[in-house]
């Protein structure tokens, strides 16, 4: 059977050169090899300027490539004994509805149409595609025209292939792939139904059906390259070498562009060819100039950072911040540097200010307290605890997933910056939600201490005191002989230097020894007292 490929026309008898490479125009459009088909198309223009299928091709490629002022000026470059042709007028139709002129649009196809009585299937399809391709085009007419077409020419797969194409322009999937599997029954070999039936299965993310079709649509064509593209598309995110196999066959069955090289730079570094992938990647900057994308230089600070070359790796980093916009950074990026700088001595402020400035990219609550958690650990590291304890208040505040391990750091980081409101307050927050844990007495008490320090307000002796009734009810805690005691001691000291009460703190003493037998300190100040008490009396 004949094979029917991209745009349906009549091949005019304009010699067998011209004929043949009217044909090439039009299989590379089917292969969407625009820039292909619009040489071709130049060249066949060079040979017959008169060639109205070629002007159509023409206008298509650059369309189709998003190029209407090429268009726009290429059509005005048609000659006047061109202009009567449909193909002509549906060319110049193409044009003004990319313009957005509807009506003028809808006039020269309805001379077209109407020229060739409705009985040209080609003539049909063509105006057909033109609403089908540009965004302003009514899916519906182009249905209609479909239909009619198809009445002339039954077993033309791409006629119903653009059927399956206007529905899936209205949004009608189901309509989309019968018409589909009607291009399939005409001719099962037409690889491009099977890609479109995979673009469906695509947006539904049902891989199992989208991958069969693309692989289907390769095994009817070897040479399709728009299914190679989606294959190594999905196999960029998870298998880097099959990625790599299927780029380089597309590579071979489709135009070079400028994409291309960046694509190849992204997939040397994927497959840890990290050497390659710096020298693609630096090509691409020499050759770019100020028109490179900034994201080139993150990926060469990447592979510098996989090459363990942490130093040249923050040095194009840094020149990614420099030439990126900064709508387009992400907290990755931010993460990224922070990482380089974490690797070096010496660098660790320098890795926190990088990451605190990505926060304010992150939107999502539970990500953001992973980076204040990473943030504390960092201040930890560098012994800066007012920042510790500022980040993790931030991570403890609202998270469900926070411990009492958190909320008790958070406390011992403003004490150790000897805030010791603050620490009193936090140990108050743990003590109300494990009371009957001693460590949130403990720390209370001793901020409390720290507070009063000449004991005139006694704050921290309700606290020692409810300390020793909770050691008391567990006496496996391993703190319970130590904190008990210190306790006993402080009890004691705040009876002496507050209270003047010689005997309370003979007594509190002798409760020191009772815990610690051998606390040489206790017996002493027990002998010191006895002596001042026996002075008193």
């Amino acid at each position: 059977m004949k094979r029917i490929l991209f745009l349906t026309v009549l091949v005019l008898s304009f010699g067998a050169l011209s004929a043949q490479s009217l044909e090439q125009g039009h299989q590379h459009l089917y292969y969407e090899r625009y820039q292909s088909a619009e040489n071709t198309y130049h060249q066949v223009l060079k040979q017959d300027i008169n060639n109205a299928s070629a002007w159509y091709g023409l206008i298509t490629a650059y369309l189709l490539q998003n190029e209407p002022d090429k268009a726009n000026d290429s059509i005005k470059l048609a000659p006047a004994s061109v202009q009567s042709d449909p193909y002509y007028k549906i060319a110049y139709g193409a044009v003004l509805l990319h313009q957005g002129q509807k009506d003028q649009a809808q006039n020269y196809f309805a001379e077209a149409i109407q020229s060739t009585k409705e009985k040209d299937a080609g003539v049909l399809a063509a105006v057909a595609r033109v609403h089908i391709n540009v965004k302003d085009g009514d899916a519906n007419y182009a249905i209609g025209l479909l239909q009619k077409a198809i009445k002339r020419d039954k077993k033309n797969p791409d006629l119903y292939v653009l059927t399956g194409d206007a529905y899936r322009k209205l949004n009608n999937g189901t309509e989309a792939f019968k018409a589909y599997k009607e291009a399939l029954d005409k001719n099962e070999k037409y690889a491009a139904a099977y890609h479109k039936i995979g673009e469906i299965f695509l947006t539904q993310k049902n891989s199992e059906i989208y991958l069969d079709n693309f692989n289907k649509a390769v095994a009817a064509d070897p040479n399709y390259a728009p299914s190679l593209y989606k294959l190594y598309a999905y196999e960029f995110y998870h298998d880097a070498a099959k990625a790599m196999n299927y780029y380089k066959d597309y590579l071979t069955k489709s135009d070079g562009s400028l994409q291309n090289e960046y694509d190849m730079a992204d997939l040397l570094y994927l497959n840890k060819q990290y050497d390659q992938a710096i020298e693609k990647a630096n090509a691409l900057v020499k050759s770019q100039g100020d028109k490179i994308q900034p994201r080139i230089y993150k990926l060469i600070s990447y592979s510098y950072a996989a090459s363990k070359d942490t130093a040249q790796a923050i040095s194009y980093m840094q020149q990614y911040f420099a030439k990126e916009a900064d709508s387009n950074f992400i907290i990755k990026d931010y993460e990224a540097i922070s990482d380089f700088y974490s690797s070096m001595p010496g660098q660790d402020s320098l890795a926190a200010v990088y990451l605190e400035k990505g926060l304010t990219l992150e939107k999502d609550t539970a990500v953001l307290y992973t980076y204040y958690k990473r943030l504390a650990d960092m201040a930890k590291e560098r012994e800066d605890y007012a920042a510790q304890a500022e980040w993790l208040g931030k991570y403890y505040t609202g998270n469900d997933k926070a411990s009492n391990l958190d909320l008790f750091y958070w406390g011992i980081a403003h004490y150790r910056t000897e805030n010791y409101p603050m620490a009193d307050s936090i140990f108050g927050m743990y003590i109300s939600k494990y009371p009957e844990q001693g460590f949130g007495y403990y720390w209370q008490a001793k901020s409390k201490a720290l507070i009063d320090k000449d004991m005139s307000e006694g704050l921290a002796i309700p606290v020692y005191q409810k300390l020793i009734d909770v050691l008391q009810t567990d006496t496996t805690d391993e703190n319970a002989k130590k904190w008990t005691a210190e306790a006993y001691v402080y009890l004691a000291a705040y009876e002496v230097n507050a209270k003047k009460n010689f005997a309370a703190a003979i007594d509190y003493f002798e409760k020191v020894l009772e815990v610690d037998p051998e606390n040489e300190n206790a017996k002493k100040y027990i002998a010191i007292l006895e002596k001042d008490l026996a002075q008193q009396k």
